[in-house]
């Protein structure tokens, strides 16, 4: 398989910013608590050698294996999904029983499950690609399956996660090329759900009202957004500079994980912000060509669906840490 040197360019430096900046936003939390400030890069500097080892394992695999193999890997992700959700297997984090615990790491089954579905949808849009405007025959039975993983991961409950998921698997059903009225029916029901799952959950209530009003709440459910626009809003051109962040102590929560865009602005102000989106929007753009040149339908799909969850991902933590959209628990892709 041919490397695109761009791609592997720009996301090798984007992950070499991102560990810098995770040692930035953590090292004095981290010294904190478990005395070494060095705790949180560490681990992220370990993963990024493993990730480039597992792409030099990758880049010789025939991707046609992940569509033969494709049903057991979903039901693979499915027993995972079903598993962490027991109590004693599944380890809960932040109020939700998404992890499985392995020594110091943890493992979100969700995280397989995103990729599981999407070779899955994958080789399901490539087999089915005439039958793809008839809903009960074509589509019903997809969006079944989606429903079902989605229901399980909302069970943690990881509603962040979820709605990656569902709005990669819908864009990616989208290109397939089925009938409009399919997803204005669609639409109108997740709209309705999203409201049922905000009416059922207080907590969701809590994060809307926040959103509307922060300052309903400074303390509580508000917290997280005001110290994020505290930290983007004086950010300026340039920023504090490296290791200057005032948010990262002790003041904005998880500021090495979710809202580590937040001190990425504070400390690079607005140039490192534009370029930080810059490299996601050349990996986003190298792989739509990938996607555009590739005359298998199933990599064409594959590779479409990888590239709509990376962005989605990037925008949905962007919008959250800015104060767009109310906070989901969204990551961003990469950094954390």
């Amino acid at each position: 398989m041919k490397i695109d040197k761009i791609l592997l360019i720009s996301t090798i430096i984007l992950i070499s910013f991102g560990i810098l900046m995770v040692y930035s936003s953590s090292n004095i939390w981290a010294l904190y608590k478990y005395g070494d400030a060095l705790k949180y890069v560490k681990s992220q500097f370990i993963f990024f050698i493993g990730g480039l080892f597992l792409i030099g394992i990758l880049v010789k695999v025939n991707p046609s294996i992940y569509e033969k193999y494709s049903n057991k890997i979903l039901f693979l992700c499915f027993i995972l999904l079903v598993l962490v959700l027991i109590p004693g297997i599944g380890k809960v984090r932040n109020g939700s029983r998404s992890w499985f615990g392995i020594g110091p790491l943890g493992i979100q089954p969700s995280e397989f499950s995103k990729l599981g579905l999407i070779i899955y949808t994958s080789k399901y849009l490539a087999h089915n690609n005439k039958d793809i405007k008839n809903i009960k025959k074509g589509l019903l039975p997809l969006f079944l399956i989606i429903c079902l993983f989605f229901l399980l991961i909302m069970l943690e409950p990881d509603f962040g996660t979820a709605m990656v998921i569902i709005l990669t698997l819908v864009g990616l059903i989208f290109i397939s090329g089925p009938n409009l009225s399919f997803f204005i029916k669609i639409g109108l029901i997740g709209l309705v759900g999203i409201v049922g799952l905000i009416a059922i959950a207080p907590y969701r209530m809590k994060r809307i009202i926040s959103y509307l009003n922060p300052w309903s709440d400074p303390l509580g459910s508000g917290f997280q957004i005001i110290q994020s626009l505290y930290a983007i809003g004086p950010s300026s051109l340039l920023g504090k500079g490296l290791g200057n962040s005032i948010q990262k102590n002790f003041y904005l929560p998880e500021p090495q994980t979710d809202f580590i865009f937040s001190i990425i602005a504070e400390e690079f102000g607005f140039l490192g912000v534009f370029f930080v989106i810059s490299l996601f929007f050349i990996i986003f753009y190298r792989s739509i060509k990938i996607a555009l040149r590739e005359q298998d339908l199933f990599k064409k799909y594959l590779t479409f669906g990888m590239s709509f969850g990376i962005i989605l991902q990037v925008i949905l933590n962007i919008l959250v840490v800015t104060g767009t959209i109310p906070t989901t628990g969204v990551a961003l892709f990469l950094y954390s």
